[in-house]
């Protein structure tokens, strides 16, 4: 067992000081996520900006584009009427406002006023949105109105001055907007909407598994040079030196998730001790799974190039059925299949920690299941790993 440890640190050590494998399997999760969080901004606010063509002078127009400006995660985004409809037929528009030039006239005049959406098709599910968030807006100012038209009909005759009638409403109204009869908060279930807590574990299995799965081409490269065959002239049996190269997959898996663990917490505060210290054994676990199931693919590969496309494959087979980067709904036919996926189980175990403050006795299942494949994965790994050159 002693010289099989003798591989083991041996391989970490040569991992650690290669600088492509390093770059793999640490520096490249890191640039992945910081592309996706920049990408996405790590917010579930809607973000958009509304395209509008106002053709209208007076003061209603521009209290609906203030309005507008108003609403958190809009940018208003004004262009002239040529300019609109070129980019909705170019289709870099889906969907703009067109205030027409009688709007503030037409509502001074009592009258209803009209507004127009253009949109190519549908809209789009933005658009959509976008003018939800418009008629909305519109809305409101459609109460104040009517708020104004009622206090004027109360108190006409009565000898108040206009202007005090207006300035009187608006004071009233600004109160209503600070100090809203009805407020809205948000309440989630299912876990956090967080980017990181979402995002980070599928990040993690994902580059840990493809790290591990393509560390076989390592040793069908050793197996076609000879090197295996040299080892084992040596006073190292097949049982050690299988051992030795199970014990560096794992190691270099668990080294890979403990430095990216390690970043979360520093830079993104995410764990307790206990919870940090959770995620490590869930790390240990999947890596040892991981890690059986490159030993197949090593044991299986007759080339270099079959052994990295197997690891590639199996890899984007887990990541896909994993419910990695979008949730499953239970019971659903991809639920079924994805059972079959070590990323379903990986990630359960991880978002029970991160996400949602489990501890690690959540998380028996799912870590039962990764011991299992493992177990299951060194026997038949060993099994078919006697077909190497020199194996016993």
């Amino acid at each position: 067992m002693k010289r099989a440890l003798f591989i083991t640190f041996n391989e970490v050590r040569l991992y650690l000081q290669d600088k492509a494998d390093l770059a793999f399997g640490l520096l490249l999760p890191v640039i992945t996520f910081a592309l996706m969080y920049g990408a996405f901004g790590g917010q579930t606010m809607f973000k958009a900006t509304a395209p509008v063509v106002n053709e209208d002078k007076g003061a209603y127009s521009a209290q609906l584009i203030e309005q507008l400006d108003k609403v958190e995660g809009i940018k208003v985004e004004l262009l002239t009427a040529g300019e609109a409809d070129t980019k909705l037929e170019r289709s870099d528009l889906l969907l703009v406002l067109f205030i027409p030039s009688d709007f503030s006239e037409t509502l001074v005049s009592g009258d209803k006023a009209g507004l127009v959406f253009k949109q190519r098709g549908n809209g789009g599910q933005e658009g959509q949105i976008l003018a939800s968030i418009i008629r909305g807006v519109v809305e409101t100012m459609n109460q104040e109105f009517l708020v104004r038209s009622q206090v004027r009909s109360n108190l006409e005759g009565k000898g108040i001055p206009e202007n005090s009638i207006e300035v009187t409403v608006k004071e009233y109204l600004d109160k209503e907007r600070q100090q809203a009869a009805v407020v809205i908060a948000e309440e989630v279930t299912g876990g956090s909407p967080d980017f990181i807590n979402q995002y980070l574990p599928g990040i993690i299995t994902m580059y840990v598994l493809f790290s591990l799965s393509l560390s076989a081409r390592t040793i069908v490269e050793e197996r076609k040079r000879g090197t295996l065959e040299r080892l084992l002239t040596t006073r190292l049996n097949a049982h050690e030196l299988f051992i030795g190269k199970f014990l560096s997959s794992v190691a270099r898996g668990f080294v890979q998730t403990f430095i990216l663990l390690v970043l979360s917490y520093a830079v993104f505060r995410l764990f307790t001790p206990l919870s940090f210290l959770a995620s490590l054994v869930i790390s240990l676990v999947f890596a040892a799974a991981a890690a059986a199931l490159g030993m197949i693919i090593a044991s299986i590969a007759r080339s270099e190039d079959g052994a990295t496309w197997i690891g590639v494959v199996f890899t984007m087979f887990m990541v896909m059925l994993g419910g990695t980067f979008f949730p499953v709904s239970e019971g659903s036919t991809l639920a079924t299949i994805g059972k079959v996926s070590l990323n379903t189980y990986a990630n359960d175990a991880f978002r029970t920690i991160i996400a949602e403050g489990g501890s690690l006795g959540d998380t028996l299942q799912p870590l039962a299941v990764l011991a299992g494949v493992a177990v299951v994965g060194l026997v038949i790994s060993r099994l078919i790993f006697r077909a190497v050159p020199g194996g016993k």
